[in-house]
């Protein structure tokens, strides 16, 4: 499909220069043998406090914890919040990028993002997308690409986790 934003993996979508990882060498905070290319890297350090967490990826520094009344100190976002924000972010940024390649008038995007559990095997995420100073034609391709982004495709997808572990 010619959208006019050309694809290239999730690359393109993104605008981010992956790393080449070749064969199992552990590079960047990656692991496996078969890695093409390294797109994000985390690293994430328990602290004092009961559920307090140091998140480092990149150049930056946040924070994770639970709520006080799931015993936590609500230091920083539950997981839940985390995993809500990088969608919203990736949905807000690839909208954005996607807008200003076209050269239409997108002033703003606002994202609001719902993590809802109904029972054991029923839970959604709600997005609600507001766009700024776009038509409704351009609202509508934009509603197709945040279907596009590569985090709501990493999550609908239910990506593979590899987890090793080490002895301290």
């Amino acid at each position: 499909m010619d959208d006019g934003f050309h694809h290239r993996d999730d690359e393109a979508v993104l605008g981010v220069r992956a790393t080449r990882v070749s064969g199992s060498e552990f590079k960047d905070g990656v692991m496996s043998d078969d890695r093409d290319h390294t797109i994000a890297t985390a690293t994430v350090t328990s602290e004092e406090t009961p559920y307090g967490v140091r998140i480092n990826t990149g150049d930056h520094a946040l924070r994770g914890d639970e709520p006080v009344d799931r015993g936590g100190a609500d230091s920083g976002p539950a997981p839940f919040g985390l995993l809500l924000s990088g969608l919203g972010a990736c949905t807000a940024i690839t909208l954005r990028m996607y807008a200003e390649h076209q050269s239409w008038p997108l002033a703003g995007v606002n994202v609001e993002l719902t993590y809802v559990v109904k029972d054991r095997n029923t839970r959604w995420i709600d997005r609600l997308i507001t766009l700024h100073g776009v038509e409704e034609d351009q609202r509508a391709k934009l509603a197709e690409i945040a279907e596009k982004t590569p985090v709501t495709r990493a999550v609908r997808a239910g990506t593979e986790i590899r987890t090793t572990t080490e002895a301290a």
